[in-house]
């Protein structure tokens, strides 16, 4: 192990972000009363997040913050370490993992730096430019409660190097890149997912008011973003279209209503039939991605069929949202967007890969 870099062990790793949890939740809970935030470094990274990405919000940051706030806390960080026997280990020589970041919602690639850092490594983080601010602003955090964390944590905005492994996420086309550029590499490459609900008719609006949560939030630009429904035969578009009522002040934003007025009159000059929920459109269509404002759905006749795309489709799905259905694992309305540290991206055992370099 390098001499300048004095160990933290996963027992100090725990008790730290356990701090940065109540941390981001005094932040969270300050903020959305009214108060002044106590954290200026978190403050400004919002700041300049929201002025230099437009599909950022103050809201939606404060969400993701809420998110992770709540992914660390209640023992939630010890449960999930217990899994990892070898976390309680000897201290082992540290890798270079280098991790190169997606941007398409506020601090999408948290749960790789706590990976890299709790499994006793090094993280070199290549962000994108849409979301440059919020985690070094978190590093910061992490630092001033324990300076150790300076040699452990470094972002570049240069070329990767000096990297023995790599995690890396990206559009389906950059993921091509990086398979191509990072093959010598143990590495995880990650490509663009969809997320998907299967509705049986029965929801309650309670349940509705959830999933609107689940497709709306970040304004639906998520991997776990709901963006395709299975529904029964003769399915009540009204009550869906009233269940999503709450959320429509989300077409006061400029850069979403572009996409919502776009799409429509797309559809209506190519003579496409959509149901027009007021501020999103419902179209069937039995493809997963959908842009942004536009929800596809497809009937079902029986579950075997759902069961059957999505085991087709499984590389393309992220999660799949729902009530009780033979032989479908899905998650509870409103969850989609609240991950514990066990979900990993793509069923992919990020820990595990790590100890295994």
């Amino acid at each position: 192990m390098d001499e300048k870099i004095i160990p933290i062990t996963a027992e100090e790793h725990i008790t730290n972000f356990k701090k940065l949890s109540e941390v981001l939740n005094c932040f969270v809970q300050r903020t959305t009363s009214g108060d002044l935030p106590e954290n200026l470094i978190l403050q400004e990274a919002i700041d300049q997040s929201v002025k230099y990405n437009g599909f950022f919000t103050r809201e939606s940051v404060l969400y993701s913050l809420k998110a992770i706030a709540g992914m660390l806390a209640d023992g939630k960080l010890n449960q999930w370490a217990g899994a990892y026997p070898r976390l309680a280990g000897n201290i082992k020589t540290p890798k270079k993992i280098a991790v190169v970041m997606a941007g398409n919602i506020p601090l999408v690639g948290f749960h790789d730096f706590l990976c890299v850092l709790i499994s006793g490594n090094i993280f070199i983080g290549k962000l994108s430019k849409n979301d440059c601010f919020l985690l070094p602003a978190i590093a910061q955090i992490l630092i001033e409660n324990d300076p150790r964390y300076r040699e452990l944590i470094c972002f570049t905005e240069d070329k990767l190097q000096g990297f023995d492994a790599v995690i890396a996420t990206g559009s389906n086309n950059t993921s091509r890149y990086f398979e191509y550029y990072f093959e010598k590499y143990p590495h995880i490459i990650r490509r663009h997912r969809n997320s998907l609900a299967v509705l049986s008719g029965n929801e309650t609006p309670e349940q509705l008011h959830l999933l609107g949560g689940d497709i709306f939030n970040y304004f639906g630009m998520g991997c776990r973003n709901v963006t395709g429904l299975f529904v029964p035969p003769n399915y009540d578009f009204a009550q869906f279209v009233s269940g999503m009522h709450s959320f429509a002040g989300i077409n006061d934003h400029n850069k979403y209503r572009n996409n919502y007025d776009y799409y429509k009159t797309i559809f209506i000059i190519n003579n496409q039939p959509f149901v027009d929920g007021g501020f999103f459109i419902l179209k069937e269509d039995s493809s997963i991605n959908s842009p942004v404002a536009v929800i596809h759905f497809q009937q079902y006749n029986s579950l075997s069929e759902v069961r059957s795309f999505i085991d087709k489709n499984k590389d393309n799905i992220q999660c799949v949202v729902g009530g009780l259905f033979d032989g479908i694992h899905t998650i509870d309305f409103g969850k989609a967007q609240s991950p514990e540290l066990w979900d990993y991206a793509d069923n992919v055992d990020t820990m595990e890969f790590l100890y295994n370099l």
